[in-house]
């Protein structure tokens, strides 16, 4: 079974998610003024590669939240995990207003 972290809900078992497909990919501005091949391109053709690769993910059984994952698709070990609001590493600092008046983000006196 392959365990999968979920950014709010932490460790649970893949058959509690959906994957999503191939992250960072932007949708063309000018819809309308492109081809049929370029359209079908967008919609259906992605890299796929063997190693690291960017993913994103529903919670579908959980929360129903999606998030972004890294992942060796060699190994299928999972390297990290993003939120599409901000890093994961930016959500465990401190706010500058708790910095200043010395409060956790619990709200506890540091």
């Amino acid at each position: 079974m392959l365990l999968i972290e979920c950014p709010w809900c932490g460790p649970r078992a893949e058959s509690e998610f959906t994957c999503g497909g191939e992250a960072d990919i932007a949708r063309p501005l000018n819809t309308e003024t492109l081809s049929d091949k370029e359209w079908g391109d967008y919609l259906f053709m992605r890299k796929n590669p063997r190693g690291v690769h960017r993913e994103q993910w529903l919670h579908t059984q959980g929360c129903r939240r999606w998030f972004i994952a890294q992942r060796d698709t060699v190994s299928y070990a999972f390297q990290g995990y993003d939120t599409f609001e901000r890093p994961l590493l930016a959500q465990d600092a401190p706010t500058v207003n708790q910095a200043q008046t010395g409060q956790s983000q619990e709200g506890k006196a540091s």
